[in-house]
């Protein structure tokens, strides 16, 4: 009973040696500091970060696209393969800190030396005229199982580990839902942008051929020379060109939608009427708190931030012995009719063991300073991750009211170069102006009605980026 107290005594001082000779290093927090509200924004809580994309969208021809999309993309597609994968490793560490336990039979033969231990043993023995068979033969089944105890919760750590890396995985996926949304969208309105674009100068042409065909009669008539005459077919010309460019961007375009929605080349069903009139509804900023609660990314990182913490515990218990047990239970003989006769073919075992690291304990702390460092380098990117939200924020909503004002002169500038077309006309044909002031004040007019097209679709699409800062799109 003393010697046992010994033992028990010597072991407890061997751990808390041990224990004393762990290492400790303490890693920072993040840093989370964000402003009440936003620059020229009234705090409210009111976010359109928990609007759904098909709430948010009204055109039903970019809704289907999106729809397709998210059945179809190929990279989300992969990050859903990717997300299967870390979900089986959940269950890979879990079984690790269960008991294993294995079914084991098996048949073996043996000839040993009638001049040896073993060979001497057998020759002498006679079990009721049951000798031993020469070669000796052996016949086993039985059940075997083995346990790490997890003692420092290293086990387990590993598992939440696991956990934290599955629920970051999600939140990936989320952010690249969120991504993807945005961009079918900006090229949505790229497309029926340039659809605009290509009937202004359409438009634009059918203008310039009636001035051309008013410059041959008055050349006819003397009243202008023909250096007027190929300046307008130049200029006719120049658009003409222009509009196989547009037809190009189209294409482009299209394809760029198809490979995002995971199909071959087609054409685009899109609504491109009334394009200039559409409105930009008001899209609602929230609070900037609210990003940590919305943002995919933020959340990701968040996750990361966890699971680097955990992986440091599962560092520091590998400085601790590990407890292990292992035990057997089954049957034995050399004869298959003796495998049922109990309990003389009964056979069990039982053992437990610990292990300690001894001469790697110098390695076991560079892993440790590695999990320490890596869970400083999550903080830094959770801090660089809020931060990039914020900004986002930030540079998107000074673009929505920016192109609003340039909005708003753009269409005044249209109005005006549009009655300036009519006049000079009028002018022109009365001898009044020459042909020159024609030609700048049609080039004017068509390029402030492409730069307004413009203007409109960076409005739909800063609309879209406010929305994707904020975290929406993914829901």
């Amino acid at each position: 009973m003393l010697r046992n107290n010994k033992n028990y005594i010597v072991c407890s001082l061997l751990v808390v040696i041990m224990h004393s000779c762990v290492p400790t290093r303490e890693v920072r927090d993040a840093e989370v500091i964000m402003p009440e509200s936003y620059s020229n924004q009234i705090a409210d809580t009111l976010t359109s970060a928990t609007v759904k994309w098909k709430d948010f969208f009204s055109d039903p021809e970019l809704k289907d696209l999106i729809d397709i999309a998210l059945v179809k993309n190929q990279e989300l597609n992969i990050i859903l393969q990717q997300i299967a994968m870390v979900k089986n490793e959940i269950r890979v560490r879990k079984g690790e800190y269960l008991p294993s336990v294995n079914f084991n039979a098996g048949a073996e033969v043996e000839k040993v030396g009638e001049y040896t231990r073993n060979g001497a043993v057998e020759e002498g023995l006679d079990l009721d005229e049951e000798a031993f068979p020469d070669p000796l033969t052996n016949y086993s089944a039985g059940l075997f199982a083995s346990w790490e105890l997890d003692v420092w919760k290293k086990l387990r750590n590993s598992k939440k580990v696991a956990v934290m890396e599955y629920l970051a995985t999600q939140e990936g996926k989320n952010f690249m839902v969120t991504n993807l949304v945005s961009e079918i969208a900006d090229a949505y309105y790229e497309l029926i942008a340039l659809d605009n674009q290509l009937a202004i100068i359409e438009e634009n042409l059918d203008i310039q051929k009636n001035a051309l065909r008013i410059v041959k009669l008055q050349k006819q008539a003397a009243r202008t020379t023909e250096l007027a005459v190929k300046r307008f077919e130049a200029e006719v010309y120049k658009n003409r060109s222009e509009r196989y460019e547009i037809k190009q961007e189209i294409v482009e375009t299209e394809n760029k939608i198809n490979f995002l929605i995971g199909r071959q080349p087609v054409s685009i069903n899109r609504n491109a009427i009334a394009f200039i009139e559409k409105e930009v509804d008001t899209v609602f900023t929230g609070i900037p708190a609210q990003l940590l609660q919305y943002r995919p990314d933020i959340k990701q990182v968040e996750y990361e931030l966890a699971a680097a913490k955990l992986d440091v515990k599962v560092a520091r218990a590998n400085f601790y012995p590990s407890f292990g047990i292992n035990a057997g239970v089954g049957l034995e003989a050399f004869k298959p009719k003796f495998l049922t006769e109990t309990p003389e073919s009964l056979l069990y075992s039982l053992a437990g063991d610990v292990a300690g690291p001894l001469i790697n304990r110098n390695a076991i702390k560079a892993e440790y300073n590695s999990a320490n460092d890596r869970q400083l380098q999550v903080v830094y990117e959770y801090e660089k991750t809020i931060l990039n939200a914020y900004i986002e924020v930030a540079n998107e909503l000074s673009n929505v009211q920016n192109l609003k004002l340039n909005y708003d002169l753009k269409i005044e500038q249209v109005d005006a170069l549009n009655a300036s077309i009519e006049i000079s006309n009028k002018l022109f044909q009365s001898a009044r102006a020459d042909y020159m002031e024609v030609l700048l004040t049609q080039r004017d007019a068509l390029e402030a009605k492409i730069e307004l097209v413009e203007t409109k679709k960076n409005q739909l699409i800063a609309r879209v980026g406010v929305y994707r800062a904020l975290g929406g799109g993914w829901n």
